[in-house]
């Protein structure tokens, strides 16, 4: 399958304890609005530690019904356990999404043996495409560049999420096999673009969707300068939507924009006033508040 261009990485919106199913729907019509490639419910930023496994299945059908093929839908069903993972992955295959997100195992740090075996499990217990997801930084455990090759090779696997903040990564991927690799860093899309990746799977797209999809159309359009304009105006908002654990920051700022009730499920909790003063500064400088 072709993947490009913009991404979100979906918030899963609470109220009073529950997914806000109003405030999902209105959240997916304004992505599709704005043109995005797809839309990733129920990944890290759709806070997926915290949804139990109904909730999980039901939020993936649920968007996949009201995109009804407008877009691209890449469904999270990623865990640390590989018969969990099998067991999503089944569920989802019948609601309509395009592919799987599959996140490197967490917290039991597999051998590089041990993580290839996983994904290709991942790859040949459905026939739905999936994206390798990097991110050592919430995981634990890199993908090694290794293994990585191997399973390029794989006829199920469609791309990898590069979010260990190298851009380095990127160059060698492309060195070492033809692999699509979209960025897991909204700051580092257009750096990672500038190298071989084709778009980005992004949090700051919940916030402002259409400035990160047009940027993503103008670099694989060769406009750099073009696409360097919106880089340079959304890089501080890219920043401050980190500067605690994601989601949230991009909770709150939808929130502040009247687009959901800032309500998340602990361990995590809102945002300090210090960090949320700053993010609410970035945001009016853009006018989306």
């Amino acid at each position: 399958m072709i993947l490009q261009g913009c991404y979100t990485a979906l918030v899963t919106p609470f109220r009073q304890g529950q997914v806000d199913y109003p405030a999902l729907e209105a959240l997916v019509e304004r992505q599709v609005s704005a043109g995005v490639a797809g839309v990733v419910p129920v990944g890290t930023t759709g806070e997926s530690p915290t949804l139990s496994v109904e909730e999980h299945l039901e939020v993936i059908r649920f968007v996949a019904e009201r995109v009804s093929r407008r877009c691209q839908v890449i469904a999270g069903t990623g865990a640390n356990s590989t018969e969990e993972a099998i067991r999503l992955t089944k569920a989802v295959e019948e609601m309509g999404v395009d592919a799987t997100l599959q996140v490197t195992p967490y917290y039991n740090k597999p051998s590089a043996e041990g993580l290839y075996r996983h994904f290709v499990a991942m790859a040949e217990c459905s026939r739905l495409p999936i994206v390798l997801y990097n991110v050592p930084g919430r995981t634990g455990k890199e993908i090694p560049l290794d293994v990585v090759v191997r399973l390029a090779s794989h006829p199920q696997v469609a791309a990898i999420k590069e979010a260990a903040g190298s851009v380095e990564r990127v160059n060698a991927i492309g060195r070492l096999c033809d692999l699509t690799v979209l960025s897991g860093d909204d700051s580092l899309a257009l750096p990672m673009m500038s190298v071989g990746a084709k778009g980005v799977i992004s949090v700051l797209s919940n916030v402002a969707p259409e400035p990160y999809v047009e940027m993503c159309r103008l670099m694989l359009a060769g406009d750099l300068p073009g696409a360097q304009a919106i880089h340079r105006r959304y890089y501080p908002l890219a920043h401050d939507l980190f500067l605690e654990a994601n989601p949230i920051p991009v909770k709150a700022a939808l929130a502040d924009m009247g687009l959901l009730a800032e309500e998340y499920r602990l361990p995590l909790c809102e945002m300090g006033s210090a960090n949320r003063e700053l993010l609410r500064k970035t945001l009016r400088s853009l006018n989306l508040i």
